[in-house]
């Protein structure tokens, strides 16, 4: 069995933490003391990692990951991705990420890195590469040709990881460099011909939930959207749902509700602070939108990690 990060003691859940928005730092995936903190490489053989990936969480880390055998849900943001042998997974710090499922079979292959360690030579900018954007398509299927060439890179990123050498780290990251360009034109031909056969509907639902996931804490007027996609609240609302199957409510409710999931997670902050950051008049409010959403307050929520 391979999986990457399991639940630990509640004590260690977080090694470190922002003031509002808890993190895990790439630190936390190392197995020992001696492992860099600027990358990481996760495969069938590594080192299992506790990190609790079955609640949403954000990372200080980005990732590119190749799917070798099992199955996977992957929820990043307000999408949900199925995984399985050849899925590319391409992971930046702008999402919220979230792992509902890993079959007991699961392996692939992971590397993790920062964007301090990148640049750290070359200057090069993560932020350059589409598929970091916060809106990008973060899981799709490679052919058996691309899998393979992925996997051999991927392996030899490995290889290379855990060979002791004067240059490693210089040699790592030109190696992670080529997989960068080497991803460029497989997910730009996969964006293109994602984007090409989609309806207009679609493409108005997908605008829309992009605008969400920039939005959510601050604006929860369908009118808001509708003004910014250039259309009437009405043809939003009837848009959405039929592209989507889910009114354009639940969407927004379905962010707002994500994003204090990701937050009760974070001890150092109080409810009312929380209520606070997601712009609800008072902790009340706020209660009573998260008790009717999940079904829980949010107290027995935070009790219950």
């Amino acid at each position: 069995m391979h999986q990457a990060e399991r639940c630990p003691p509640v004590g260690a859940k977080w090694n470190a933490m922002t003031a509002s928005i808890p993190l895990f730092q790439l630190s936390t995936l190392t197995a020992t003391e001696e492992q860099p903190a600027d990358f990481f490489f996760l495969g069938p053989h590594a080192p299992v990692s506790q990190l609790p990936i079955s609640l949403p969480y954000r990372s200080n880390y980005y990732k590119i990951g190749l799917c070798l055998r099992g199955q996977a849900q992957l929820k990043v943001d307000l999408e949900t991705y199925d995984i399985g042998p050849n899925s590319l997974m391409l992971l930046s710090p702008y999402v919220i990420k979230q792992w509902p499922y890993m079959s007991a079979d699961f392996e692939g292959l992971s590397i993790f890195f920062t964007q301090a360690f990148i640049s750290a030579k070359s200057g090069l900018k993560l932020d350059a590469f589409s598929f970091f954007e916060r809106d990008a398509l973060h899981v799709f299927q490679l052919t058996a040709g691309q899998a393979n060439e992925m996997a051999a890179l991927l392996h030899s990123i490995e290889q290379k990881y855990l060979a002791p050498h004067i240059y490693r780290e210089e040699i790592l990251r030109s190696l992670i460099q080529i997989l960068l360009h080497e991803t460029a034109p497989i997910y730009s031909a996969q964006h293109v011909a994602a984007k090409a056969v989609q309806t207009r509907g679609q493409l108005i639902a997908s605008e829309f939930k992009q605008l969400v996931s920039s939005h959510y804490a601050s604006e929860r007027s369908l009118g808001f959207y509708a003004d910014k996609l250039c259309i009437t609240p009405k043809h939003l609302a009837e848009t959405v749902r039929e592209a989507t199957g889910k009114r354009a409510v639940e969407w927004l409710t379905e962010a707002v509700l994500l994003e204090a999931h990701v937050l009760l997670q974070n001890p150092a902050l109080s409810i009312a602070q929380i209520a606070d950051t997601l712009h609800f008049a008072d902790q009340s409010t706020f209660g009573r939108f998260f008790r009717k959403s999940a079904g829980v307050s949010p107290a027995a929520f935070r009790q219950g990690l």
